[in-house]
């Protein structure tokens, strides 16, 4: 599939996608703001954000990318199948530590293709950071650069790869994750009403719903988030920012 000028955190750009599924899985971004901050505190050339919090679409699935790679690289990557042999990625799936290029490498030298394509790119000494919640990993945040991070830079990727997962991903978790978790408006009205620490009667008088109804919605919301009761329904809502 062909990669997509997508920047899904530009004004209006999710507007004419009904589902996530109509989403582009591949999407190509220029410079941005946030990465450009980031990149004052430690240089990279490119960036890869891989993976949602969302069924079928976590990372090792390849149903979510939004990248700065140069666009013929991640086309060539793609069309040619490139992740079923690259070494990197498949380390990467398998573990839940930050996997580097060099690492890797040295053990499993990469395919003739890929490395042909990296030098010709500038794609090299890939860092892949894995973004987890709890056990589950979920998505991932790899930076490349032509000279090789150094451990201090490597830690430092490690503390900043969950924010920039969160930011650059944020856009399509607030617009389709409570569609594909199926929370219902009136979930999530009753979760956000007890993220202020309200009872069922306050949330009841505050939405108009009835008693009973308010704590139907609750009771589906944890379940559907996976939660054991109504505060780690609310913690897991913020988390996933489904309500803030």
């Amino acid at each position: 599939m062909p990669i997509s000028a997508l920047f899904v955190g530009a004004p209006n750009a999710l507007d004419r996608f009904p589902d996530l599924r109509s989403v582009p899985c591949l999407r190509h971004f220029g410079r941005n703001d946030v990465l450009d901050r980031f990149r004052r505190a430690i240089a990279f050339d490119h960036i890869a954000v891989l993976g949602l919090d969302v069924e079928h679409y976590r990372f090792g699935e390849g149903q979510s990318v939004d990248t700065d790679l140069p666009p013929a690289f991640v086309d060539t990557y793609e069309a040619e199948r490139l992740a079923l042999a690259d070494p990197v990625l498949l380390a990467a799936v398998k573990t839940r530590k930050t996997v580097e290029e060099r690492d890797v490498y040295a053990l499993s030298p990469p395919p003739a293709r890929l490395a042909y394509l990296s030098e010709l790119f500038g794609v090299h000494n890939r860092t892949l950071v894995p973004i987890r919640r709890d056990d589950t990993v979920y998505g991932a945040v790899f930076f490349t650069r032509a000279t090789p991070f150094d451990r201090d830079e490597v830690a430092f990727l490690e503390l900043i790869a969950e924010p920039i997962h969160t930011v650059i991903t944020r856009p399509l978790m607030e617009r389709f994750a409570a569609q594909q978790l199926r929370l219902s408006k009136g979930e999530i009205a009753c979760l956000s009403h007890a993220s202020r620490g309200l009872t069922s009667g306050e949330i009841a008088e505050a939405t108009g719903y009835q008693n009973d109804t308010v704590n139907t919605y609750i009771k589906a919301a944890v379940k559907k988030l996976g939660a054991n009761n109504r505060s780690q329904a609310v913690a897991e809502a913020i988390r996933r920012r489904l309500i803030s």
